[in-house]
């Protein structure tokens, strides 16, 4: 890991700014899931754009389904992105204050949603609110990149095992996660 931080140095773990607040950033992160970087910002902005660029519960709730899917969202997403609208408009999902919730709190919370699951949610907590010490053993770019990282190029660590290899790097496993994943640009995601 040492070598990894020399090589890419300082992190650049940034809070990112999504029009909409925490609403805007979930809904966009519906709209990444499993999609390539180009196609992903391609069919989000057209997304936002059906808002002016600040979506809200309210608004896409109104959205006739048929409107959403124009824009490029699949079935899938748009059920995900109505059920995250109709549970923050009803109370189940509050993310007014979310950032005073635990992280624990956070990701059972969110799961609740349709296509929002744990990733996402410590996606959330990384990116969104900053959190210190998420520690995402389900991504492939975590775990491909410890595993560049620790010179284990033909194995990569079970989820369970990257939980306990991760110990050494609390209270700050969000910046190992994100040398992890420097790791992975690196190399071109070749390995």
């Amino acid at each position: 890991m040492a070598r990894l931080i020399d090589t890419v140095g300082p992190c650049t773990l940034g809070p990112r700014r999504i029009p909409g607040g925490a609403f805007g950033s979930l809904a966009r992160a519906i709209a990444y899931q499993q999609l390539a970087g180009p196609a992903a910002r391609a069919i989000h902005a057209r997304f936002a754009l059906l808002y002016g660029g600040r979506p809200t519960a309210a608004a896409v709730l109104a959205t006739p389904d048929e409107h959403l899917r124009s824009v490029g969202l699949s079935a899938a997403k748009t059920a995900s992105i109505k059920d995250l609208a109709a549970k923050v408009l009803d109370g189940t999902v509050r993310l007014r204050n979310v950032s005073a919730l635990s992280d624990h709190e956070v990701v059972a919370r969110l799961s609740t949603v349709r296509g929002i699951g744990r990733w996402t949610a410590e996606m959330f907590l990384i990116f969104d609110l900053m959190r210190p010490d998420v520690w995402p053993v389900d991504d492939l770019g975590v775990r491909k990149g410890w595993a560049i990282a620790h010179g284990h190029r033909n194995e990569l660590p079970m989820p369970k095992e990257l939980e306990m290899l991760g110990d050494p790097c609390r209270p700050h496993r969000s910046v190992a996660a994100w040398y992890c994943w420097r790791a992975v640009s690196l190399t071109g995601g070749e390995w």
